[in-house]
């Protein structure tokens, strides 16, 4: 199961810097001019988790493999790109396939970095990608409107109910209010989704700021916090810089002594992926065994029989049950045989929602 997070932003606000210590390559060329990035470049990465090297040891696992979580490097929009302009359409097709945007904000002084608009503003900056987000969504409504209306005269009433909140929808963009705005009835959460809007996914605004401002931010970001808390979206306040130098770093031990001779306790990378995971209402599971300790990423509320899908569609297909034990029994008891004796093992079936941190074992016939 894949999820994904688009990097976007105006060009030179440290995108592609983020996205390559994000990434830990060389991918996406960094560049102080305009466009740099022409094509997408996508990156996975290792979600931070503490439980699983936890799980890997009680369980004499010879291998760990971590969650993942898709970061797209989206080149730099401009004003005027809904209607072409910069490099335009392109670009707002790729936003429009991801599943949340990681809004990266530019809130640092430097004579030496051209900024696009000539001046540092980061909510003058976010107001103009939002727009050019919100006029995208616009258009594209308006012709699904048009589109769900010819077919509404039939008289359905399920095409009248859609047709209906994808009114609500477009008054809330006529009135500059994001998609994302709009109370979502739970019998339309598939519609919205299908409507593919742009300003429907979810946002984080990454503060991009210099390194001396890495640790407590500044005047800055605190708009960006307070536009966020407004919003109803996440911020993160992070150093490209800093972070692209850690990236290279061989060991955990050299990567920590940096952390701590700049006061910052984990790198700003890992709340971005945090905060990228809760984004995408996503949680963990765990499987564990003498091969591997491995990490699953599947969305929150889901039952069993999607939690083993995400390993192979034929255990969901056959799916009979799951044995579950929660990561504190797993953790306090000292793995799965100890849990087993002392009936802290769960047999649990279909209709079972998988909480965060289980370790299970599925059982499965196809």
């Amino acid at each position: 199961m894949g999820f994904n997070c688009g990097i976007v932003g105006l060009p030179n606000v440290g995108k592609s810097t983020l996205f390559n210590a994000l990434t830990a390559t060389a991918a996406a060329q960094a560049a102080n001019f305009p466009f740099c990035t022409i094509e997408p470049n996508v990156g996975r990465v290792a979600v931070p988790d503490v439980r699983l090297d936890k799980i890997a040891t009680i369980a004499g696992s010879a291998k760990i493999i971590p969650a993942q979580l898709e970061f797209v490097d989206i080149a730099g929009l401009v004003k005027g790109a809904s209607k072409g302009e910069g490099l335009g359409n392109q670009f707002l097709a790729n936003i429009r396939e991801v599943d949340a945007i990681v809004h990266v904000l530019r809130c640092f002084d430097d004579s030496d970095v051209t900024h696009v608009e000539g001046s540092v503003d980061p909510l003058r900056d976010a107001e103009i990608i939002d727009t050019e987000l919100m006029i995208a969504d616009m258009e594209s409504l308006e012709k699904q409107i048009e589109n769900i209306s010819r077919k509404a005269k039939s008289g359905d009433k399920e095409l009248k109910a859609q047709l209906d909140f994808m009114g609500v929808v477009k008054a809330a963009l006529d009135e500059g209010k994001p998609a994302r705005a709009v109370d979502v009835p739970d019998p339309m959460i598939r519609t919205f989704k299908n409507l593919q809007l742009l300003t429907g996914k979810p946002v984080l605004y990454v503060c991009n700021v210099d390194e001396g401002d890495a640790a407590t931010g500044n005047d800055y970001t605190e708009k960006v916090a307070s536009m966020a808390a407004r919003d109803g979206a996440q911020h993160v306040v992070i150093c490209a810089k800093i972070e692209s130098e850690i990236a290279q770093l061989d060991s955990a031990e050299e990567k920590q002594e940096f952390l701590t001779a700049i006061d910052l306790e984990e790198p700003g990378l890992n709340r971005i992926i945090r905060a990228g995971y809760e984004l995408l209402n996503l949680h963990t599971y765990f499987t564990a065994g003498p091969k591997e300790a491995r990490a699953w990423t599947m969305r929150k509320n889901a039952k069993a029989p999607e939690a083993a899908g995400c390993i192979h569609t034929d255990f969901e297909k056959g799916f009979i049950k799951a044995e579950v034990i929660a990561f504190d029994d797993f953790i306090a008891l000292g793995g799965e045989q100890p849990c087993k004796d002392q009936g802290k093992m769960r047999q649990e079936g279909k209709e079972y929602v998988v909480r965060d941190g289980d370790v299970i074992l599925f059982r499965f016939n196809v």
